[in-house]
């Protein structure tokens, strides 16, 4: 029977929701991969060495993670379509604005608040996953989705790389238009069947002024530092101040009447320890692809276009697999996808210890990628599933932003570490040691992945018992 639900055909309606929250999540996914490959090309353009590269990617990385907690809120409230306008038509303007940034300063701030709408756009896409499918195929669903939006790291260096190298880096962001006039009308049509948006909640404001502050006061202090030196007061004070700012987070969301970041959700064991998992995955993840992108460059001499086609073939792997992966976890569980996943990404990450001056790709690098492509493919859909599945229906907007928070500032964290791990440039010793930390954090994941989580029981069981978990005794 559970089989049966597998291969049940999509309705309609729901080929057009997966149809929007594939090219939504596409549209960020497209801006991060190309953003990484343009690096060396605006450092030289506009300056600032490796501080403006870690800015370029933190200061989105930094509103996006602060906000997407008070998206999911929004997506919840005015329900997930109209959020979903909302993040595409801010991502179009801030898209334009950073591609005219005539200064690194400039493109600092258009991408912080391309990052706000991007918080807009994130959370809405798999909500609306999570509220028009259920089961095993939800599952699928999910895996659909890793594995088509999978396709911008495919597309990212195929446009992006020959717009740096041929044109202008610039042309990377203003590409981001193209794909918000094909989805607007299917959005315009699943818009009248979403019923989503009825919480009469008010927005948690104040919680999200401390998140920003808690993230960005020490991000700002871990870049800056190895400029300013950290006994310079423009490097500790931010830091403590974001401490602070984080204490103070914590102590208001376990106050405040309507929470951004709602404590009790943690309480469901598979969303708190999923979260934990994602903590230490996505933060090696997402320094793994700020590194290897520039490092092709600056070290290995390489073009735009030919580095990012030589990091494909994980993502290759993931595109291809993704949706398989995503279906077993929904027949047999996520939990030792999740534990295998991740180890099989360190050993990936391991490999890359080989690669010496000068580079021998087919050598060094390429089985390192393999290794840590079927382990991306094995991994990021039954995570997604095993989190979100946990999450009752109607949080389906704030659990899909909490964990795309977790997954963003760990992110943002990791990028900020790059100048302690690497020293002020990229050199292959740096590389060493960032491929040994990424590894660390892997197995970091898989093990919380092992300790913690848990095979759901039936679909009418697990989710009485989200319910009971959200709102817990006493």
């Amino acid at each position: 029977m559970a089989e049966a639900a597998e291969i049940a055909p999509s309705t309609p309606l729901q080929k057009r929701v997966l149809v929007v929250a594939v090219v939504a999540s596409f549209i960020a996914f497209l801006d991060g991969f190309v953003v990484n490959l343009a690096l060396p090309a605006i450092s030289r353009d506009i300056g600032g060495g490796l501080v403006i590269q870690q800015w370029v990617i933190d200061a989105y990385l930094l509103t996006l993670g602060a906000l997407i907690l008070v998206a999911g809120s929004l997506s919840d409230h005015f329900g997930r379509t109209r959020v979903m306008e909302w993040g595409l038509g801010g991502f179009a303007v801030t898209s334009v604005m950073c591609g005219l940034a005539w200064s690194g300063e400039v493109l600092v701030v258009s991408r912080a608040l391309q990052g706000v709408a991007g918080a807009l756009l994130v959370p809405s896409s798999l909500a609306m996953i999570i509220s028009f499918y259920s089961g095993p195929a939800q599952s699928r669903a999910i895996g659909q989705w890793s594995g088509w939006t999978s396709g911008a790291a495919i597309v990212a260096p195929l446009v992006g790389g020959v717009a740096v190298d041929l044109l202008s880096w610039r042309m990377i962001f203003f590409i981001n238009v193209v794909p918000l006039a094909a989805i607007w009308p299917v959005l315009l049509e699943v818009r009248h069947e979403d019923t989503a948006g009825t919480s009469a909640e008010r927005i948690d404001f104040l919680g999200a002024f401390l998140a920003i502050i808690g993230l960005g006061g020490p991000v700002y202090a871990l870049i800056e530092h190895s400029n300013l030196g950290w006994q310079n007061p423009a490097v500790w004070l931010p830091m403590a101040l974001g401490l602070l700012a984080l204490l103070l987070f914590v102590i208001h969301e376990r106050r405040t009447a309507a929470p951004m970041l709602p404590l009790s959700l943690f309480w469901i064991r598979n969303f708190g320890w999923g979260n934990i998992a994602t903590t230490a995955i996505y933060a090696a993840f997402t320094y793994g692809f700020f590194i290897l992108g520039i490092y092709l460059q600056q070290v290995g001499g390489m073009g735009a276009t030919l580095a990012g086609i030589l990091l494909l073939p994980s993502t290759l792997i993931l595109m291809l697999a993704s949706t398989y992966f995503g279906g077993l976890a929904g027949k047999y569980g996520a939990r030792w996808f999740m534990t295998g996943g991740p180890a099989l990404c360190a050993a990936g990450f391991l490999l890359l210890l080989a690669v010496r001056e000068p580079l021998d790709y087919v050598g060094q690098v390429l089985p390192g990628l393999l290794v840590f492509g079927l382990g991306l493919a094995m991994t990021v859909a039954p995570l997604t599933s095993a989190i979100l599945g946990a999450v009752p229906t109607e949080l389906a907007g704030i659990g899909s932003a909490i964990n795309n928070a977790v997954a963003r500032g760990a992110g943002l964290i990791c990028v900020a570490f790059a100048g302690v791990i690497l020293g002020p440039e990229v050199t292959t010793p740096g590389l060493h040691r960032s491929m040994v930390v990424i590894a660390v954090l892997l197995l970091l994941g898989a093990l919380a992945s092992a300790v913690g989580i848990r095979n759901p029981p039936p679909l009418e069981d697990s989710t009485a018992e989200g319910a009971r978990a959200v709102n817990p005794p006493g």
